[in-house]
């Protein structure tokens, strides 16, 4: 085999496991949260506001942005590493997204 044969076969998986992982952590997070927000939870970090939850969803968020950079650094594949850093990324920004709509009614009522 020559040397491309074995980079293209090196990135061939595309990174789904990293990117599926980062997505993973971001449900998780936001499970939590919006479980929390519906029982009535008030208080967030040392934050009583009524928009702390929120605060809580931005933790959740950054979290997921520090794992996308940790799991794709981690895959020593420097062969779309952006591609592959922002797919992580934006599936968790979705997710959170979505999340932030689902407590809106909890967190504003």
């Amino acid at each position: 085999m020559n040397g491309e044969t074995m980079q293209q076969e090196s990135t061939a998986g595309g990174g789904w496991p990293g990117i599926a992982l980062v997505w993973a952590i971001a449900l998780v997070g936001v499970i939590v949260v919006v479980a929390r927000a519906y029982s009535g939870a008030n208080v967030w970090f040392g934050d009583s506001g009524a928009l702390a939850a929120y605060g809580a969803l931005g933790v959740v968020l950054a979290a997921s942005v520090l794992g996308s950079l940790i799991v794709q650094l981690a895959s020593r594949r420097p062969a779309g590493f952006v591609s592959r850093t922002s797919a992580s990324v934006g599936g968790a920004v979705v997710i959170v997204a979505t999340a932030a709509l689902a407590i809106a009614p909890s967190v504003l009522g």
